[in-house]
Protein backbone atom coordinates (compact mmCIF):
# COMPACT_ATOMS: atom_id res chain seq x y z
CA UNK A 1 0.00 0.00 0.00
CA UNK A 2 2.78 2.49 0.90
CA UNK A 3 4.44 1.18 -2.10
CA UNK A 4 1.63 2.27 -4.29
CA UNK A 5 0.88 5.60 -2.54
CA UNK A 6 4.34 6.49 -3.25
CA UNK A 7 4.23 5.22 -6.91
CA UNK A 8 1.59 7.75 -7.19
CA UNK A 9 2.70 11.19 -5.09
CA UNK A 10 6.13 10.49 -7.32
CA UNK A 11 4.67 10.19 -10.72
CA UNK A 12 6.05 12.44 -13.04
CA UNK A 13 4.04 15.67 -14.29
CA UNK A 14 2.52 14.62 -17.80
CA UNK A 15 3.28 17.92 -19.02
CA UNK A 16 6.52 19.96 -20.34
CA UNK A 17 6.63 22.69 -17.13
CA UNK A 18 8.75 25.07 -19.22
CA UNK A 19 6.29 24.85 -22.23
CA UNK A 20 3.53 25.28 -20.30
CA UNK A 21 4.72 28.32 -18.26
CA UNK A 22 6.85 29.65 -21.58
CA UNK A 23 2.96 29.46 -23.32
CA UNK A 24 0.94 31.25 -20.41
CA UNK A 25 3.55 33.63 -20.86
CA UNK A 26 2.64 34.55 -23.98
CA UNK A 27 -1.04 34.88 -23.44
CA UNK A 28 -0.26 37.26 -20.82
CA UNK A 29 1.43 39.16 -23.10
CA UNK A 30 -0.86 39.51 -25.44
CA UNK A 31 -3.96 39.95 -23.39
CA UNK A 32 -2.83 41.22 -20.17
CA UNK A 33 -3.26 40.27 -16.69
CA UNK A 34 -6.98 40.79 -16.34
CA UNK A 35 -7.58 40.19 -20.12
CA UNK A 36 -6.79 36.52 -19.99
CA UNK A 37 -9.23 34.06 -18.40
CA UNK A 38 -8.17 30.72 -16.80
CA UNK A 39 -9.68 29.00 -19.37
CA UNK A 40 -7.77 30.50 -21.82
CA UNK A 41 -4.39 30.11 -19.63
CA UNK A 42 -4.85 26.30 -19.55
CA UNK A 43 -5.96 25.73 -22.97
CA UNK A 44 -3.41 27.92 -24.39
CA UNK A 45 -0.66 25.25 -22.03
CA UNK A 46 -2.33 22.09 -22.01
CA UNK A 47 -3.16 21.35 -18.99
CA UNK A 48 -6.17 21.33 -16.43
CA UNK A 49 -7.22 23.94 -14.17
CA UNK A 50 -6.39 21.16 -11.63
CA UNK A 51 -2.88 21.09 -12.88
CA UNK A 52 -2.37 24.41 -13.29
CA UNK A 53 -3.11 24.98 -9.35
CA UNK A 54 -0.25 22.53 -8.75
CA UNK A 55 2.43 23.35 -10.81
CA UNK A 56 1.86 27.06 -10.53
CA UNK A 57 -0.76 28.09 -8.00
CA UNK A 58 -2.89 30.79 -8.56
CA UNK A 59 -3.23 33.24 -11.63
CA UNK A 60 -1.28 35.88 -10.17
CA UNK A 61 1.96 33.13 -8.81
CA UNK A 62 1.14 31.82 -12.69
CA UNK A 63 1.79 35.27 -13.64
CA UNK A 64 5.05 36.37 -11.29
CA UNK A 65 6.40 33.72 -12.98
CA UNK A 66 5.63 34.13 -16.66
CA UNK A 67 7.07 37.61 -15.47
CA UNK A 68 10.15 36.12 -14.39
CA UNK A 69 10.24 34.34 -17.51
CA UNK A 70 9.63 37.64 -19.94
CA UNK A 71 12.47 39.21 -17.77
CA UNK A 72 15.42 36.53 -18.18
CA UNK A 73 13.97 35.48 -22.38
CA UNK A 74 12.55 38.03 -24.37
CA UNK A 75 13.37 41.59 -21.98
CA UNK A 76 17.12 40.41 -21.20
CA UNK A 77 17.94 42.72 -23.62
CA UNK A 78 17.71 45.53 -20.93
CA UNK A 79 20.13 43.65 -18.48
CA UNK A 80 22.55 43.16 -21.56
CA UNK A 81 22.31 46.69 -22.63
CA UNK A 82 24.00 48.06 -19.27
CA UNK A 83 27.12 45.63 -20.18
CA UNK A 84 27.79 47.78 -23.04
CA UNK A 85 31.41 50.55 -22.77
CA UNK A 86 29.60 53.76 -23.33
CA UNK A 87 26.28 54.69 -22.03
CA UNK A 88 25.17 55.89 -25.35
CA UNK A 89 26.07 52.31 -26.43
CA UNK A 90 24.22 51.37 -23.24
CA UNK A 91 20.99 53.70 -24.91
CA UNK A 92 20.98 52.30 -27.99
CA UNK A 93 21.19 48.68 -27.37
CA UNK A 94 18.08 49.44 -24.71
CA UNK A 95 16.18 50.68 -27.26
CA UNK A 96 17.32 48.43 -30.11
CA UNK A 97 16.24 45.55 -27.82
CA UNK A 98 12.57 47.11 -27.34
CA UNK A 99 12.08 47.30 -31.08
CA UNK A 100 13.04 43.60 -31.72
CA UNK A 101 11.56 42.04 -28.20
CA UNK A 102 7.88 43.74 -28.62
CA UNK A 103 8.18 43.21 -32.62
CA UNK A 104 8.62 39.28 -32.69
CA UNK A 105 7.73 36.96 -35.90
CA UNK A 106 4.51 35.43 -35.13
CA UNK A 107 5.02 36.75 -31.25
CA UNK A 108 2.45 39.55 -29.20
CA UNK A 109 3.23 43.12 -30.35
CA UNK A 110 3.78 45.07 -27.58
CA UNK A 111 5.63 44.87 -23.90
CA UNK A 112 4.26 42.42 -21.37
CA UNK A 113 5.05 44.79 -18.33
CA UNK A 114 2.90 47.45 -20.30
CA UNK A 115 0.26 45.22 -21.78
CA UNK A 116 0.05 43.26 -18.32
CA UNK A 117 -1.54 46.03 -16.49
CA UNK A 118 -3.34 48.18 -19.01
CA UNK A 119 -6.77 47.20 -17.32
CA UNK A 120 -6.05 46.83 -13.21
CA UNK A 121 -9.21 46.59 -10.88
CA UNK A 122 -8.37 46.61 -7.07
CA UNK A 123 -8.29 42.79 -6.98
CA UNK A 124 -5.33 43.26 -9.57
CA UNK A 125 -3.77 45.60 -7.50
CA UNK A 126 -0.91 43.21 -6.24
CA UNK A 127 -0.22 43.10 -9.75
CA UNK A 128 -0.12 46.37 -11.12
CA UNK A 129 2.37 46.77 -8.16
CA UNK A 130 4.26 44.27 -8.72
CA UNK A 131 4.61 45.22 -12.78
CA UNK A 132 5.63 49.31 -11.45
CA UNK A 133 8.03 48.20 -9.42
CA UNK A 134 9.51 45.80 -12.19
CA UNK A 135 9.63 48.87 -14.46
CA UNK A 136 11.20 51.54 -11.68
CA UNK A 137 14.24 48.67 -11.04
CA UNK A 138 14.87 48.75 -14.77
CA UNK A 139 14.93 52.34 -14.37
CA UNK A 140 16.90 52.58 -11.23
CA UNK A 141 19.63 50.30 -13.24
CA UNK A 142 19.92 52.18 -16.13
CA UNK A 143 20.28 55.31 -13.78
CA UNK A 144 23.09 54.02 -12.00
CA UNK A 145 24.92 53.03 -15.18
CA UNK A 146 24.44 56.64 -16.70
CA UNK A 147 25.89 57.42 -13.14
CA UNK A 148 28.69 55.63 -13.59
CA UNK A 149 29.10 56.97 -17.20
CA UNK A 150 29.73 60.69 -15.79
CA UNK A 151 31.75 59.48 -13.11
CA UNK A 152 34.14 57.87 -16.14
CA UNK A 153 34.08 61.07 -18.35
CA UNK A 154 31.75 59.29 -20.70
CA UNK A 155 29.36 61.34 -20.21
CA UNK A 156 29.39 64.90 -19.69
CA UNK A 157 29.62 66.18 -16.24
CA UNK A 158 26.25 68.01 -16.44
CA UNK A 159 24.84 65.50 -17.41
CA UNK A 160 21.61 63.79 -15.54
CA UNK A 161 21.80 60.44 -14.85
CA UNK A 162 18.07 60.51 -13.64
CA UNK A 163 16.87 62.19 -16.47
CA UNK A 164 18.63 59.98 -19.33
CA UNK A 165 17.18 56.84 -17.41
CA UNK A 166 13.82 58.40 -17.35
CA UNK A 167 13.92 59.21 -20.98
CA UNK A 168 15.25 56.04 -22.16
CA UNK A 169 12.73 54.36 -20.20
CA UNK A 170 10.02 56.66 -21.34
CA UNK A 171 11.15 56.26 -24.84
CA UNK A 172 11.18 52.50 -24.86
CA UNK A 173 7.37 52.29 -23.42
CA UNK A 174 6.84 54.51 -26.20
CA UNK A 175 8.34 51.69 -28.83
CA UNK A 176 6.08 49.17 -26.79
CA UNK A 177 2.76 51.15 -27.49
CA UNK A 178 4.02 51.97 -30.82
CA UNK A 179 4.41 48.15 -32.33
CA UNK A 180 1.45 47.47 -30.65
CA UNK A 181 -0.54 50.13 -32.27
CA UNK A 182 1.47 48.03 -35.58
CA UNK A 183 4.45 49.52 -36.35
CA UNK A 184 7.14 47.42 -37.50
CA UNK A 185 10.58 47.05 -36.42
CA UNK A 186 11.76 49.55 -39.38
CA UNK A 187 9.79 52.40 -38.63
CA UNK A 188 10.72 52.06 -35.07
CA UNK A 189 14.38 52.03 -35.44
CA UNK A 190 13.75 54.90 -37.05
CA UNK A 191 12.32 56.48 -34.07
CA UNK A 192 15.39 55.07 -31.92
CA UNK A 193 17.38 57.24 -34.31
CA UNK A 194 15.54 60.66 -33.74
CA UNK A 195 15.42 59.46 -30.16
CA UNK A 196 19.11 59.38 -29.75
CA UNK A 197 19.90 62.38 -32.02
CA UNK A 198 20.16 64.79 -29.25
CA UNK A 199 22.76 62.43 -27.00
CA UNK A 200 24.82 64.16 -24.74
CA UNK A 201 28.14 64.04 -26.07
Amino acid sequence: MADSRRAVMGRPREFDIDQALERAMRVFWAQGYEGASLAELTSAMGITKTSMYAAFGNKEQLFRKALQRYGAGPAAYATRALEEPTARAVALAFLRGAVRTTTPPGGPCGCLTVQGALASSEGSQAVHDLLVDWRNEAGVRLEERFRRAVNEGDLPRNADPRRLARFIMTMGFGIAVQAANGLGPAELDEIVDTALLGWPA
